[in-house]
Formats: C-alpha cells, sequence, structure tokens
C-alpha cells in the first residue's frame, strides 16, 4: 500500500474525530482510517461537493481527493451520491457500537459505509448491508470481497428478516420505521433512522429498547434520499406540521409506541405515522435534552 494514500486516510479520519465530533468511540477513527474510499465510488475523476461550494470536477484521479469531508457523487442522475463522512461519524458516535455486535444496514448503496461498520464491528461481529437497487446491490457485493463479516442482501430492507440485531442504521429517509425493525432489535438495541417529510427534511430519530419499550430521541437535522417503501403522503404532512419552528435537535419526544394511539392517549401524541407513534416529552422534563 502507498505509505503517502495511507497518511492521508489517517489525516482524513483524525480531521473527522474534530469534524463530527468522535469523543467516545475511536474505533470509527481507525475504520474511516482503513477503509479505503477509492474502491467504492467508481474511476476518477470525482464529482465532489463540498458544501457550500458548487460540485466540481477533480482534476485528475489521485485518491487523496476523496480523503475530505465532501460528498462523492455515484449518480448524479438521481443525486445519489456516497455521504458526507462527518454527518455519518457522527450517527455512529451516537449507537455507541462495539465489537462483536450485530448490525442491520439499510440502504448499503455500494458499501462504503459497510466497510466502515465492519471495521468498527470486528472479525467477530457481523452486518447484514441491503440495498434495494440490484446494481448497486451487486457493485457493494463484489467491493466488500476483503470484509466476510458483511453479508450484501439485494431487496427491500424494510422487509428482509435476517434475525435479531443489536443495532439498524437507515441510511434514507422514511415517515415511520418499518415493523420488523422494531421486533428484530435485542434488549438494549438501537435504532437510528432519518424521519422526513414529504420535502425530504426531518430529524434522526435514536430508538433504544428496554423490554417492551422504546426510548426515542432526536440527535438532530436531516435531508436525505427517500426510502422506497417508507413514505406516507399524510404523515409527511404531519411531521412537516409538527417539526415546523423547532430545532431538529429539540424534538419533544421522550418514546416510540407500536402499533396506533387509542383515544386516550390523544394528548400524548407528538406525531403518528403507520405502525407507530412517539410520545410527547412530558413538560415537567427538559425537552431539550437529546440523550435517552
Amino acid at each position: 500500500m502507498d505509505d503517502s494514500l495511507a497518511a492521508a486516510r489517517r489525516w482524513y479520519a483524525e480531521d473527522l474525530r474534530c469534524r463530527a465530533p468522535v469523543l467516545r468511540n475511536l474505533h470509527l477513527i481507525d475504520a474511516f482510517a482503513a477503509v479505503p474510499r477509492e474502491r467504492f465510488v467508481g474511476p476518477g475523476p470525482w464529482r465532489i461537493i463540498a458544501h457550500p461550494s458548487e460540485p466540481f470536477l477533480s482534476p485528475d484521479d489521485d485518491p487523496r481527493w476523496l480523503y475530505h469531508d465532501v460528498l462523492v457523487t455515484i449518480d448524479a442522475s438521481r443525486d445519489l451520491n456516497n455521504g458526507q463522512p462527518s454527518f455519518w461519524a457522527r450517527n455512529l458516535e451516537h449507537l455507541d457500537l462495539v465489537r462483536g455486535e450485530r448490525v442491520l444496514q439499510v440502504g448499503a448503496g455500494t458499501g462504503y459505509y459497510s466497510a466502515v461498520l465492519a471495521e468498527i464491528v470486528g472479525a467477530a461481529g457481523h452486518v447484514t448491508a441491503v440495498e434495494i437497487d440490484p446494481v448497486l446491490a451487486s457493485q457493494a457485493r463484489a467491493n466488500l470481497a476483503d470484509w466476510p463479516q458483511v453479508d450484501v442482501v439485494s431487496g427491500d430492507g424494510r422487509a428482509v428478516d435476517a434475525g435479531e440485531f443489536d443495532v439498524v442504521i437507515v441510511f434514507a429517509g422514511s415517515t415511520h420505521p418499518s415493523r420488523q425493525w422494531l421486533d428484530r432489535l435485542a434488549e438494549g438495541g438501537r435504532l437510528l433512522m432519518p424521519l422526513t417529510n414529504e420535502s425530504r427534511w426531518g430529524f434522526l430519530l435514536r430508538v433504544i429498547r428496554h423490554g417492551d419499550g422504546f426510548a426515542a430521541c432526536s440527535i438532530g437535522g436531516v435531508g436525505i434520499y427517500p426510502c422506497a417503501g417508507g413514505r406516507d403522503e399524510e404523515a409527511g404532512k404531519r411531521l412537516h406540521a409538527a417539526l415546523e419552528g423547532l430545532s431538529p435537535g429539540k424534538v419533544p419526544i421522550h418514546a416510540l409506541h407500536v402499533g396506533d394511539p387509542a383515544p386516550q392517549d390523544a394528548a400524548r401524541v407528538w406525531y403518528h405515522a403507520p405502525g407507530f407513534w412517539l410520545e410527547r416529552q412530558p413538560a415537567e422534563t427538559d425537552a431539550t435534552a437529546p440523550e435517552v
């Protein structure tokens, strides 16, 4: 391996430590330093998006262009990009992943973040990476050949049943979680998903299973590609209205409930969508605190 390229990856990973920031789980930093991003984004030159600047084409195919906190386009016609590293590093930090855990990733794309997840959970862990686009799934499977702890599944990530998981992380926006994601969470398991309205904007919903109950909070705002099969038009409008005037990191919720709210629950409902509802934070508690 080119030592200078390895050094560029390490610099990139350490930069993410500050940008995300990553403060608790240093396995994240080592994972980003270990995975060659160029394997997952096709041959260069690359279309690079460094917000708030306009996209530009890298002047050559030197992989060092990829070791910055930028989006890299996979398919410009669909506005499909390899996600921003600091955004996903921050999200992974909130999941407290450890060695040996079982992860379901919904929306694997070409597999870059699947590899990062595999590096974090290690050889004793397992990642089931689901991608609905069969072409992308095929690319991901080839790209991930060096990570035997990853299984790539071509199919609907809302419906694939691959057993129990410690973590479910979703890389596309829905108005409501799949019931299966919740049912398959182990005790103490964590779900992180973008809950988004009809305009692709919303917040990152983090859920932790405690017995038959689910604690819930927002860890911040998000604008993201929609999840196939995860959209309900009326729920999207309700979510838009519920978020009006709120900071996405200060969503006043504290619990997720499966099913539809009963009439006597009406005062406790902050938002509901098919198959689930979010309970409003009690008025006497601090609605600004994101930890659960």
